[in-house]
């Protein structure tokens, strides 16, 4: 008992801090000073070949031993996994590397891997009515990274980077030909799937086979990102092959500071002021508003996000001008809520069946067009 009261406490810190971190909402000095590392990026020796024919360089992925965190179901779901979905889902879990001894998470690091694995379950359920979703494990880059200009910082996203490259290729390579395969992150999830859009899928044979690429808890400019990802926004509920994308605030929330930090952090000072793709996932298009009762399910976990229930007409969906996402005054839903109406910890979990229906239909609409 004394052991799983420190992991909790563990979990609580990494993710309250963590996400403070990310969206910037304490000044870049004190981040700064508190969380990057102050020693030089260490080289990693690559890994080895088909290093991810390895069941254990994954999280979850259809043929593991043991528990697999995907499969992971609320309370509440009235039909459970309901009927198969058939793609394939390549999930990247976001940060949970807080240590600043490091540019990128040790693979032996076990508060890393415990708290990834948590997420997994939490985010990576969304789309269990398929019964082939992967979750890679990767020298994830510390939180320290995303606050600091130091070329260290670079690197350590670089290999954070290559290790998800080298697994979405043993992913997709395990696939039948012609599958369709559905892409998600978060976080810095997200923020490497945008690289991974745009390098290993855009302008390739296998973006014919994206049913929808979920880009969420990172920010997505129209003009500039969709070109080079070589996908567009899903701009209707029955649309296939396109880019979700949302972050999830109070009403009152000040988001300036977030988007400074995105915008800092991306290095894009030229051609023009950036337009950020606010997807609803309540009505599937971009743009505009939904009410809370026509959300048909959130997730309000335990604090150890290990059980949730159902809960519908939890929040509604609100595209602001700023390109954020406003789900009402901001409910009671766990203490990891970010200071300022920041409800990015929960993304996933406030429109947890919202996305799981959407998922299967964009899945659906692909099969009638192809």
């Amino acid at each position: 008992m004394a052991r799983k009261f420190l992991y909790l406490i563990a979990f609580c810190i990494v993710l309250v801090i963590a996400g403070a971190i990310t969206l910037a909402l304490y000044p870049a000095q004190l981040t700064r000073l508190s969380f990057t590392p102050s020693g030089a990026f260490e080289a990693q020796p690559a890994l080895k070949a088909n290093a991810y024919a390895d069941p254990a360089m994954w999280y979850a992925r259809p043929d593991m031993a043991g528990a697999n965190p995907v499969q992971w179901l609320p309370d509440g779901l009235p039909d459970g996994k309901g009927l198969p979905v058939d793609a394939a889902v390549f999930f990247i879990h976001p940060t949970s590397y807080l240590d600043k001894r490091h540019w990128n998470a040790p693979p032996e690091d076990a508060t890393a891997r415990r708290i990834a694995t948590i997420v997994v379950r939490a985010f990576g359920s969304v789309f269990n009515a398929s019964p082939d979703v992967w979750a890679p494990r990767y020298r994830q880059a510390t939180f320290g990274s995303f606050v600091s200009d130091a070329p260290e910082a670079k690197q350590a996203h670089d290999l954070a980077y290559a290790d998800v490259a080298e697994a979405f290729e043993a992913f997709v390579a395990a696939q039948p030909a012609g599958r369709p395969i559905v892409v998600a992150g978060h976080s810095q999830g997200s923020l490497i799937l945008k690289r991974l859009l745009t390098e290993k899928v855009a302008g390739k044979p296998v973006a014919q086979r994206i049913a929808a690429a979920y880009v969420v808890g990172w920010l997505v400019d129209i003009r500039r990102d969709l070109p080079s990802m070589g996908l567009p926004a899903c701009a209707a509920p029955d649309q296939s092959g396109c880019v979700i994308s949302f972050l999830s605030f109070a009403d009152k929330a000040d988001t300036a500071m977030m988007r400074e930090s995105y915008e800092r952090f991306a290095g894009r000072t030229a051609g023009g002021a950036p337009s950020y793709l606010c997807s609803n996932p309540l009505t599937g298009g971009i743009g505009g508003s939904a009410p809370a009762s026509a959300n048909p399910g959130a997730i309000v976990p335990d604090i150890k996000f290990e059980k949730a229930r159902l809960v519908p007409g939890l929040v509604g969906a609100a595209c602001a001008l700023d390109g954020s996402l406003r789900i009402g005054a901001g409910p009671q839903i766990g203490p990891f809520v970010l200071p300022g109406g920041n409800y990015h910890v929960y993304d996933y979990a406030l429109y947890w069946l919202p996305l799981r229906q959407d998922f299967a239909r964009r899945v659906a609409a692909w099969h009638q067009t192809h």
